[in-house]
């Protein structure tokens, strides 16, 4: 019969080579989750930018020039960018995307010459129509592709923020003046953010809820826009202007306007927040006056992407903006110079946080050999 000590030690030996296994497989990952930066090319002409990202980060959204000089919407995925074509009309523009990636929404020409929201699924482009006038445009999407959200001209020639839903666009009013105009929803289509006239002409970003449009204030300046929303509804980003009248990124969370603040520069502007809200990206000036993309979280505040980065950049191209995040944080779209192409194109970078699952394996298979050690 074996002593408990032969047995401890037999144990341990097979915990070791369980473990070298684990940390073989942690390195092999890690080595192939390598951080990366994709440029997305365009549709044969000169720009490209990108603007939505599926939640797992395999399809981008946004528009690109075609050979003819024509703005064209596009969904790209595994390296192949596919223009969705028009409403019959010469341009199109692609703005938002479903979470799986399978429904873009975007506003597109018709054959009239009007531009229209449109709601892109299975190579159908369906046309949202208005509320009462001429255009309409598309700049959210659900989760889950079931609502819509953007503006549209009403019969008095108005934009109105909308929200569309099974067919029917719902008219989200304004904050006493004219116009608003909606930017992005959250993950199940009851929070809308966007801009809204107040009856003092003042532009004002808004949340609306169950029907009620809310005054978000600004940062001491008089307008402030909101482009984006956690999942949730709960938090709120865009841009405002302070005292001194210049822009800053705002990130809004029970009552509370905060200035992210700049890179350097004197603006800044926040496009993008992850489904939880930690996670911020937009644009920002830095001390040289160059544009520059950036991310911000509340440990480490406002960071620019080009130096965070910059190994991905060793060729001299630049990350100019950041639009959009995915729900996780990990992957982000904008737009940036290309020095390989020399032309602006729309991008996506993989930022990798650590694999949760793989790294927690480790960690608890590393704690039962040690605990196995103490007990000898």
């Amino acid at each position: 019969m074996q002593s408990l000590t032969s047995v401890l030690q037999n144990g341990d030996a097979r915990f070791a080579r369980v473990w070298s296994v684990v940390s073989a497989s942690l390195l092999l990952a890690t080595v192939g989750w390598s951080q990366t930066l994709t440029w997305l090319g365009t549709l044969g002409g000169s720009e490209s930018l990108a603007w939505g990202v599926s939640a797992d980060g395999s399809v981008v959204v946004g528009y690109a020039y075609n050979a003819a000089g024509q703005r064209r919407a596009f969904r790209w995925q595994n390296g192949v960018m596919q223009d969705l074509g028009t409403l019959g009309g010469r341009e199109s523009y692609a703005c938002g995307v479903s979470a799986d990636g399978s429904v873009v929404v975007g506003w597109a020409d018709n054959a009239a010459g009007q531009r229209r929201a449109f709601r892109w699924q299975n190579g159908v482009m369906q046309d949202l129509g208005t509320l009462g006038g001429a255009d309409s445009y598309a700049s959210g999407v659900s989760a889950d592709g079931s609502v819509v959200v953007g503006w549209a001209d009403n019969a008095a020639g108005w934009y109105r923020a909308f929200r569309w839903q099974n067919g029917v666009m719902q008219d989200l009013g304004t904050l006493g003046g004219a116009d608003s105009w909606a930017w992005g929803v959250s993950a199940d289509g009851s929070v809308v953010v966007g801009y809204a006239n107040n009856a003092a002409g003042q532009g004002r970003a808004f949340r609306w809820q169950n029907g009620v449009m809310q005054d978000l204030g600004t940062l001491g300046g008089s307008r402030s826009v909101a482009f984006g929303v956690s999942a949730d509804g709960s938090v709120v980003v865009g841009w405002a202007f302070n005292a001194a009248w210049e822009l800053r990124a705002f990130r809004w969370q029970n009552g509370v306007m905060q200035d992210l603040g700049t890179l350097g520069g004197a603006d800044s502007w926040a496009w993008g927040v992850s489904a939880d809200g930690s996670v911020v990206v937009g644009y920002a000036g830095n001390a040289a006056g160059q544009g520059r993309a950036f991310r911000w979280t509340a440990a480490g505040g406002m960071e620019d992407l080009n130096i965070t980065y910059a190994s991905l950049l060793t060729d001299g191209s630049e990350l100019l903006t950041a639009y959009a995040i995915s729900p996780n944080g990990r992957y982000i779209v904008g737009w940036g110079n290309n020095a390989a192409t020399e032309r602006v194109e729309g991008y996506l970078l993989d930022t990798v946080p650590e694999p949760a699952s793989l790294m927690s394996l480790g960690a608890g298979l590393a704690g039962l050999i040690g605990l196995r050690r103490r007990k000898q």
